[in-house]
């Protein structure tokens, strides 16, 4: 049971001499039912400006790092936004953990962040940080096919996450990409069951190390038991994505990369948004259900760590400027309290993105939720922090982080993966390009494109024409929406038009940010080459284009033929499009 705040503390719990568990045991018999609720929350946090602590971001109806820390007793905090500098977040990283000692039992913070290393910017899956190195995304990792280079990478980020306080990783993302519309492959290895399985456990152990300790970041790995076979391709951050279907029956194929998972270490889970639709599980959310939780993760898989739920599952947030109901998919009706309540229930230990401490003190007080059903999750996450070494040393060198992170060989490095994961389509010839050669370009700055060639300004006065386009999305009404690119996979007319006139004048490359298997047969019968890719600067790219380094890139998905073979596929089932325009592993070398 809980101690009474007035207490004196023993401190035992500092005593690095002493086995964990009795450690968590002495800190636990300590804290107020006040203290334990807090441990509950993942919140997001901000940085104040030059590494101070943050008043707060009323955007994302964030506190003050002071409240949370202080008066409510929260240590578990996702950063948002980007970062200004190494030096700002390691020194913002210190204060916080100052902060933090100030209070009665001094509990350190536990920082965690999404993806950081790659060039996605969306407020809810990933962040583009130029501070870190910059590789290519999770799909760009696997189209090199080389899980070396995910372990090396998951490596590099593990210290410069760990040089700045970063401590827990919000990923690796392991499900399966066989929904092609679905708006959250970018950060999966793709449609293959085995390639994920390799990759996703690599990447593990490349965060955590050889041994979990003090120089480890956590994974927090997702999303338990598998996304992907969405509805439509619909994601479940929204209400209109909230059910994930099986019609060819593959639930137990989504299990196998989180099985993978757990052989390698992975420390923490988290479980989706999405309601499974006819299977023999209870037609709630992931995250609020017990068959799920308890009776496939706990029981079947053994799974002791720690289980957050996906962020937003109990209160309506307003995310910028657009008001979005809780992703309480299946149990919408239910209040805020009875959520949570069958959140704990389902088995699990803490709430992504929430703050509304009150209900659970509120739920505790009541009797719905005994206080040592706290203390089943408080353990976990207490030994989670012990495991880490913050109790013995929550600080950072902010000297040696702005020397380490970032630096030329972990960029160097970076570069190299992008530049290996540049998957060829075709080639009519155009590739590689003479050096020297006349360049007409789109989406490359021109100071870039001038280092392999003559830039010239039309069409018609170049020997080669290099265009670079996004894969197409519909746009939703909402900014937040639109960063989850969803609906359909045709190019809209124009572009199909556009390409087919530069390509009518002048042999013509067309790179296409693959972050969804579009429907590229329009720009393959146009254009004299194609090329994919997954997050790759301009220069890396043209590196390849110019046979300065080779072509190494295979396809992580297959590449449909067209819209009605998609709609035709079953959603849960891999490689289920009829004649794909290009199948999984393709990739030309030149």
């Amino acid at each position: 049971m809980s101690n009474d705040a007035m207490s004196p503390v023993d401190t035992r719990y500092r005593d690095a001499s002493l086995p964990v568990a009795e450690r968590v045991e002495i800190l636990l018999s300590q804290m107020t039912v006040e203290e334990k609720v807090g441990q509950f929350f993942h919140a997001m946090i901000s940085m104040g400006e030059n590494g101070a602590l943050s008043e707060g971001n009323p955007a994302f109806n964030i506190a003050s790092n002071r409240e949370y820390v202080v008066d409510r007793h929260l240590s578990h905090f996702n950063v948002l936004g980007a970062v200004p500098s190494v030096e700002d977040l390691a020194r913002w990283h210190n204060n916080i953990q100052e902060l933090a000692a100030t209070t009665r039992l001094g509990i350190p913070v536990t920082i965690s962040t999404d993806p950081r290393h790659s060039y996605t910017e969306n407020p809810g899956t990933a962040i583009f940080t130029s501070v870190f190195s910059q590789w290519p995304e999770p799909l760009g990792l696997a189209a090199t096919r080389d899980a070396a280079l995910v372990e090396a990478f998951a490596d590099i980020a593990r210290q410069e996450y760990a040089a700045v306080g970063i401590r827990v990783a919000l990923h690796p993302q392991i499900d399966l990409a066989t929904e092609p519309r679905w708006a959250r492959q970018l950060q999966t290895f793709g449609e293959d069951v085995d390639l994920t399985c390799e990759l996703g456990a690599a990447y593990i152990r490349g965060f955590q190390g050889a041994s979990f300790g003090p120089g480890s970041v956590a994974t927090m790995t997702k999303h338990f038991p598998g996304g992907g076979p969405q509805l439509d391709g619909e994601d479940p951050h929204f209400a209109y994505g909230r059910e994930q279907v099986y019609p060819g029956g593959q639930f137990e194929l989504h299990l196998k990369p989180f099985e993978a998972a757990f052989a390698a270490g992975t420390r923490q889970i988290m479980p989706y948004y999405g309601m499974p639709v006819g299977t023999e599980y209870e037609e709630v959310g992931f995250g609020l259900n017990k068959d799920v939780i308890t009776g496939l993760l706990r029981e079947r898989f053994g799974f002791d760590g720690i289980v957050c739920t996906d962020w937003g599952l109990i209160t309506d947030q307003a995310i910028l400027g657009t008001e979005f109901p809780a992703r309480a998919w299946g149990a919408e009706q239910l209040t805020p309290h009875e959520r949570m309540a069958k959140i704990l229930d389902a088995g699990c230990d803490q709430f992504g993105g929430e703050q509304c401490d009150g209900i659970l003190l509120d739920l505790v007080r009541s009797g719905r939720i005994a206080e040592e059903r706290l203390d089943v999750s408080v353990r976990r996450l207490l030994r989670e922090k012990f495991d880490l070494g913050l109790f013995d040393n929550p600080y950072v060198d902010v000297e040696a982080a702005v020397v380490l992170v970032g630096n030329d060989e972990f960029r160097a490095a970076g570069v190299e993966a992008q530049r290996a994961s540049v998957t060829v389509l075709s080639n009519g010839g155009a590739l590689p390009f003479a050096k020297g050669a006349k360049l007409y370009v789109e989406g490359i700055p021109a100071e870039v494109a001038g280092a392999y060639g003559e830039v010239v300004a039309s069409p018609s006065e170049a020997d080669v024409a290099i265009l670079r386009l996004q894969a197409p999305f519909d746009v939703r009404s909402s900014a937040f929406e639109n960063f989850f690119h969803a609906g359909s996979l045709e190019f809209p007319a124009d572009v199909r038009a556009h390409v087919a006139e530069v390509a009518a004048s002048v042999p013509t490359v067309v790179d296409v940010f693959l972050d969804r298997p579009a429907i590229i047969a329009p720009l393959v019968e146009s254009a004299n080459a194609v090329v994919a890719n997954w997050g790759v600067s301009s220069a890396a790219l043209l590196d390849v284009l110019s046979g300065a380094s080779p072509a190494r890139g295979r396809l992580p998905f297959d590449v449909p033929r067209s819209i009605e073979a998609i709609e035709a596929s079953r959603p849960d089932v891999p490689f289920d499009t009829e004649d794909p325009l290009f199948r999984f592993g393709h990739g030309l070398a030149l």
